[in-house]
């Protein structure tokens, strides 16, 4: 009996190059991109995107050095190059080409109910300073490069937290203007929502991230690790007194890196009133001994950024094996092609040329 055909899904997935990532990240986002790469029905793209991180620093040696840590983050993690799309935004210049297409028929008023530029435009409002003040248009644009990121490889979904929903919803609404000037040429993606994906607290308590300066670097080395468990917030509770893991930090914690065994001899030791030292103790061996084979991998890999360097050209090379044909493909509907070659569609099939103006002169008068 022939194998039944199993539709392939692609998945793609942008990576910020923003400095070292936290547990936060990893659990959240970097392990379970990983794991779901993985899978036999999945064509998974994951690209570093450099020119995104141009909104935001005009620091040439930071860009690059985030670049590196990024790259080296995910690869030290277990993604591996040979089995998915792994290519560096700015290497692939069909997506700054497709940019421009979609920048020429995508509404100025779609762009401006993008989230980011509304908040821009609310505080200079609120503090009385022009809508615009100090708005780049790369901000304002944000969403149409994204749009492009997405649409040039036919990505069926993209995996995104709650508040960059919109941003996929303006890429299928780019996308749908598309197909109706030009015939159905892009794929209108979907996001893909996970709520079973951990968010880890931070040593506060709050949820980790970088803007409450309570993150645990993903790479910490291990005694600056140890340090850092130690000083998550506990409460007053002495040994011997039950605790309760519902809120619990260091709990949340402990289960984001413990197998199911682990964690029910845990919450048994919370209820027996194991003390907090304990705890802490327990959770950074833990932790440590899940990331210190990852934390060796990734200090080889920023030692050289030269093999970095290469695998994200290999994998450029890849990407535009896909992206240069299509791109040419939508080129074609748009009307950028070999004029030699005449119109490849009847007259009555194109979309309506947008009439002129025209003035009408009208006679003068006598009085």
């Amino acid at each position: 009996m022939p194998a039944l055909h199993v539709p392939v899904r692609r998945v793609l997935t942008g990576i910020s190059p923003s400095g070292m990532p936290h547990l936060g990240n990893y659990a959240g986002a970097i392990r379970p991109a990983i794991a779901a790469s993985r899978q036999p029905d999945v064509e998974s793209f994951f690209f570093l995107a450099d020119y995104h991180a141009l909104i935001k620093t005009v620091d040439p040696d930071r860009l690059q050095r985030f670049t590196l840590e990024a790259a080296a983050t995910w690869l030290a993690a277990g993604l591996d190059p040979g089995k998915v799309w792994f290519y560096r935004q700015s290497d692939i210049p069909e997506i700054l080409e497709l940019t421009w297409v979609l920048t020429c028929i995508a509404g100025k008023g779609l762009l401006n109910r993008a989230h980011a530029y509304k908040a821009a435009v609310d505080k200079n409002t609120a503090e009385g300073q022009n809508a615009d003040a100090g708005v780049k248009v790369g901000l304002f644009m944000y969403p149409v490069l994204m749009a492009a990121d997405i649409l040039i490889f036919k990505a069926h979904s993209v995996p995104v937290g709650r508040d960059q929903i919109q941003h996929i919803e303006m890429a299928r609404d780019i996308a749908a203007r598309f197909n109706h000037l030009y015939g159905r040429h892009l794929e209108l993606p979907e996001a893909a929502i996970d709520d079973s994906v951990a968010t880890l607290p931070g040593l506060d308590g709050r949820k980790m991230s970088k803007s409450y300066h309570n993150t645990i670097p993903l790479f910490a080395p291990a005694a600056k690790l140890k340090k850092l468990i130690f000083s998550v917030v506990t409460d007053s509770r002495t040994a011997s007194q039950p605790k309760d893991t519902e809120g619990s930090t260091l709990f949340q914690l402990y289960q984001a890196f413990a197998s199911q065994e682990e964690t029910t001899t845990m919450r048994a030791a919370f209820v027996d009133g194991i003390s907090w030292s304990d705890v802490k103790q327990a959770l950074f061996e833990r932790i440590d001994a899940a990331l210190a084979p990852m934390r060796k991998r990734y200090e080889e890999l920023i030692a050289d950024p030269v093999r970095i360097e290469q695998q994200l050209r290999d994998g450029a090379v890849r990407a535009r094996a896909i992206a240069i044909p299509f791109l040419g493909e939508l080129r074609r509907a748009v009307g950028i092609r070999n004029i030699a070659l005449g119109s490849t569609a009847p007259v009555a099939t194109r979309p309506k040329a947008t009439s002129l103006a025209r003035f009408k002169r009208h006679p003068v008068r006598k009085p």
